[in-house]
């Protein structure tokens, strides 16, 4: 007997909440945050160097083997 009433109300909620979320630009750019996960960024974050070390000038160890 109140089953379908709350299903009514619940259904009623959930796109109400849908509706905000589509207004308020949730769903604006899809792939932008996607793309920032993968984009190679080789800067050290913040003043205290706690980035990732730049490992482009290092050499092979000479191992004796010519």
């Amino acid at each position: 007997m109140l089953l379908i009433p709350l299903s009514v109300v619940l259904v009623f909620a959930i796109g109400a909440v849908f509706l905000w979320s589509v207004r308020s630009g949730q769903f604006d750019d899809l792939e932008g945050p996607a793309h920032r996960v993968v984009a190679d960024d080789d800067r050290p974050r913040g003043a205290g160097g706690g980035g990732s070390p730049d490992l482009t000038n290092i050499k092979p160890a000479d191992d004796g083997q010519r």
